[in-house]
């Protein structure tokens, strides 16, 4: 079954109590900004719900019918996803090269001036290994102007085709630029460990959970570390020169 047909929120009684209590407007341009900070903080199932929400108040809003699909893309639910660039981006993780590349052609033509094309682009490219990846996501880095989420999001897709030493670049301007976003420092730690940087990995999991108390991948995290100690260290030296 679809994954679209229940994404109403049930909370009608909780959102009238907000409008009352505290005198907000749940408008389309509410639940997009709460759509945002919720894919923001990583929590993509909360800001796939929240991208419906917009679009029940307006169906035409393309911007989060794309985000919807991005959502769907972070999930794993690549059969889901059914749009132009992040179609492709399904499709090709689904490995559907061919069919993928014609999608992300037809979402070059349509919007080609904005960010997430180019990165769904280079996404694609990534997944049939070519190296005009790499033009794609200097492109959509130059359209973003010093985004820090769309430099996110391109070391997010790095990781995952484990191009550890891109994704880490990219998450250090990301940091930099928003210091106080856990879910960075958690994917920093994370492209850390995988580098074999054991102590940069455990110092940024360490920023992670100051940040949010809550995290429980970071806490979890810092519990593999200790009860490994000396041992990951070591495994890390050997991973990152190849010994």
């Amino acid at each position: 079954m679809s994954r679209f047909v229940n994404l109403e929120f049930d909370g009608g009684a909780e959102d009238r109590s907000l409008e009352s209590q505290q005198g907000l407007t749940l408008d389309e341009h509410y639940y997009l900004r709460e759509a945002q900070a919720a894919c923001e903080a990583a929590d993509f199932e909360k800001a796939l719900r929240l991208f419906a929400k917009v679009l029940e108040f307006n169906p035409q809003n393309a911007a989060a019918w794309t985000a919807q699909v991005r959502m769907l893309i972070e999930l794993a639910e690549y059969r889901e996803a059914k749009m132009l660039a992040a179609k492709a981006v399904a499709l090709a993780r689904g490995g559907d090269l061919d069919n993928a590349l014609a999608f992300s052609d037809a979402s070059i033509e349509e919007r080609g001036d904005t960010p997430y094309v180019w990165l769904a682009r280079g996404d694609v490219l990534l997944a049939r290994k070519e190296k005009l990846a790499d033009y794609c996501f200097d492109k959509a880095m130059m359209l973003a102007q010093g985004s820090w989420f769309y430099s996110w999001l391109a070391a997010r897709i790095r990781m995952f085709y484990k191009q550890f030493v891109l994704g880490l670049k990219l998450l250090q301007q990301a940091t930099a630029a928003n210091a106080d976003n856990f879910m960075l420092w958690l994917d920093l730690g994370r492209c850390q460990l995988a580098l074999g940087f054991v102590a940069l990995a455990e110092n940024s999991f360490n920023q992670a959970h100051q940040l949010n108390p809550r995290c429980q991948e970071s806490e979890h995290a810092l519990v593999r570390l200790q009860s490994h100690g000396v041992g990951a260290r070591i495994a890390g030296w050997f991973r990152r020169f190849g010994k």
